[in-house]
């Protein structure tokens, strides 16, 4: 029997402190089931197994990250909204990494799939955010995966304490956001700056 009040929540929540705790790959049912005071097999009264916990895991971290996000880039635009996803992002990572490894490698299932309405609402954000470059909508994916990249990169690498030579990487971070900035507005003014091509007489 399920212990008395436990709640599908509560257990996705405890895994993921747990994967936070000791990474993704600690996280077993038979480990959550202890930390919860229950036998493994009450889990399944919320979850349907291991990859159903993952994924489950991976949303809140999903949805966790679009509402950090969200509420960084209010009234912000240009380097003032990089420096801020920079920093929501990063800053999420450093408290969570086990969740957010979680979200690195999860498949969409397609339409309804909450996994994939929390990743569109993050991503809507950040293209919001960039939006204000003037980077054509074509290019705009682009952008987001060059954010994605360097965020990642960065919050990887600081996780695996990899950056062991000298000099400050707060000011390695403001580099990288004058550097995308000036990246993001230059391929705006680029694009502003290209002849029209309306019909008409010639």
């Amino acid at each position: 029997m399920p212990r008395a009040g436990l709640s599908t929540t509560e257990v996705v929540v405890a895994g993921a402190r747990l994967a936070d705790e000791s990474g993704l790959g600690s996280v077993s049912l038979a480990a959550l089931a202890d930390r919860l005071g229950v036998k493994a097999p009450a889990l399944y009264k919320h979850v349907d197994g291991i990859g159903d916990l993952q994924r489950r895991i991976a949303t809140l971290a999903m949805s966790e990250m679009g509402d950090a996000v969200r509420d960084a880039l209010q009234g912000k635009s240009g380097a003032d909204a990089v420096a801020a996803l920079f920093t929501a992002l990063r800053s999420y990572v450093d408290r969570h990494p086990g969740r957010y490894g979680a979200t690195t490698a999860m498949p969409f299932l397609g339409d309804g799939d909450p996994f994939l309405v929390a990743a569109t609402r993050l991503i809507d954000s950040i293209r919001a955010a960039l939006s204000g470059y003037g980077i054509p909508a074509a290019q705009l994916d682009h952008a987001i995966r060059t954010m994605r990249c360097m965020i990642h990169g960065y919050a990887m690498l600081r996780a695996a304490d990899a950056f062991q030579w000298d000099g400050d990487l707060d000011d390695s971070v403001d580099w990288m956001i004058r550097f995308v900035d000036a990246g993001m507005s230059a391929v705006g003014s680029a694009t502003r700056s290209l002849p029209s091509r309306g019909i008409g007489p010639s």
